[in-house]
């Protein structure tokens, strides 16, 4: 095929979080770098997934009408974008194309007109929202976070199929906003968190107004003269002028002819090695593509491995490191490293728990907001899980990834001064509870104590 042939160091294929930080990363340690988006620049995260999300919470948190809601969403993306915009990329010196790209052969790419032979390739090309096998849901109208925040009316009666981290969220913000919520979920509501966690904040739900039925396989989807119908397996009939579907995701691979290259892929997203390579050593994977955690710290982390990888030949791997996730509803739900049943499971007796409760907490008493707990889950004298849930549980967690993540012991947290008072004392506290016992349950410090005494 006739058109130019550009022969970058690096070739990045989604400008989604991922690969705009490995191609960002790549370019200002002076590699030549061309990124490949035929859709929208800032990927899923900035256009249909966090930012819009986080935009409506809040929107609804606010008080603000359905309209201005809307509006409030296009506004924080809108402000957001120059950020991710191909000018700042091609002011950073990137080569951008906007097409979609395919693999020809093992080392080379077609971009629209454009052929690419790099030294290395990233693929960065996210996932879209996956339809579960519901017999008729494929002819049934339905919303997915790739349409949620366009202009619509505000739904009278919003069903969400899915009690996943996204449903839940959509379904608070869309309390919040005035509307009726049924959220379907087939096994248990936020199914992944710790069950006592998850509890709390499916009541915080349904105490709001929000409706959510568990263990409610849907047999059928169908049209209504007012807009939709769910049926579950028991015959249970749920309507609404909406519907959510919220129930899973699957990578963006079908467009790049994978096999052309020598890279094998699944369902999952493309087989990668600890280090992130494809079956084809010169192609690398990320985030939602590379088929592990569908976060966008984690694509925007994976990112920033493969330019090590690519351009230093250093050795990266992606099995070590605690993975932070968090539900923002209210209250907030975050973890980082095992939850209880895994870290049992992973460590059995040697697992020590201790749970501390933000009813101890003097700036949480302050402000009337003692809901909620942190449950660390120690081995060692080393933090192997935390569990926080509770106002800002997101923000709260960070120092936890930290610690693990430098394999810190938890004197580490004990050591620290934390400002009083501050919701992150919790921490401090839960830290210290681990040693409580071996400095006051035991005879040895207080012989040691009486025996320093009697020196002069």
């Amino acid at each position: 095929m006739s058109g130019p042939v550009l022969t970058p160091d690096l070739c990045v294929i989604g400008a989604g979080s991922g690969g705009l930080s490995a191609a960002a990363g790549a370019v200002q340690l002076g590699a030549s770098v061309v990124l490949v988006e035929g859709g929208e620049m800032g990927g899923d995260c900035l256009n249909f997934g966090c930012v819009p999300s986080k935009a409506l919470l809040a929107a609804g948190a606010r008080g603000l009408g359905w309209e201005d809601a809307l509006a409030h969403v296009r506004e924080a993306i809108a402000t957001i974008a120059p950020h991710d915009s191909q000018a700042r990329f091609e002011g950073l010196g990137v080569t951008v194309i906007r097409a979609w790209a395919r693999f020809t052969g093992p080392d080379e790419i077609q971009a629209g007109e454009t052929r690419i032979r790099p030294r290395r390739a990233v693929i960065a090309t996210g996932s879209s929202p996956a339809a579960p096998p519901v017999p008729g849901l494929e002819t049934v109208p339905h919303l997915t976070n790739e349409t949620l925040f366009d202009p619509r009316p505000r739904p009278g009666r919003l069903l969400i199929l899915g009690g996943g981290p996204i449903g839940i969220e959509m379904a608070l913000a869309h309390r919040r906003l005035g509307c009726a919520v049924t959220v379907i979920e087939a096994g248990r509501a936020l199914g992944r968190e710790d069950p006592e966690a998850a509890a709390l904040v499916l009541t915080s739900l349904r105490a709001a107004g929000v409706e959510i039925l568990e263990d409610a396989p849907v047999a059928r989807a169908e049209t209504t003269g007012t807009g939709v119908a769910l049926i579950a397996e028991d015959g249970a009939r749920h309507e609404g002028d909406a519907l959510l579907v919220a129930a899973g995701r699957r990578p963006n691979l079908d467009r790049l002819d994978l096999a052309k290259a020598g890279i094998e892929a699944g369902p999952a997203g493309v087989r990668v090695d600890r280090g992130l390579r494809s079956t084809n050593r010169r192609v690398y994977a990320i985030g939602d593509a590379a088929g592990g955690p569908q976060f966008t710290h984690v694509a925007g982390w994976h990112g920033g491995l493969v330019v090590r990888s690519a351009l230093f030949r250093l050795p990266i791997r992606t099995d070590r490191t605690p993975i932070p996730r968090v539900t923002y509803a209210s209250p907030e739900l975050a973890q980082a490293g095992l939850t209880e049943a895994e870290a049992r499971d992973a460590h059995g007796d040697r697992l020590e728990v201790i749970r501390e409760t933000f009813s101890g907490n003097d700036r949480a008493v302050t402000e009337g907001a003692t809901e909620g707990f942190l449950k660390l889950m120690a081995v060692k004298g080393r933090p192997v899980g935390v569990t926080l849930v509770g106002p800002g549980a997101g923000d709260l967690i960070q120092p936890w990834v930290l610690a693990m993540s430098a394999g810190l012991k938890l004197t580490a947290i004990t050591s620290m001064i934390a400002p009083y008072p501050t919701r992150g004392e919790i921490s401090k506290r839960a830290a210290g509870a681990y040693f409580t016992p071996r400095l006051f349950g035991s005879p040895w410090p207080k012989r040691i104590v009486r025996l320093l005494s009697k020196l002069p």
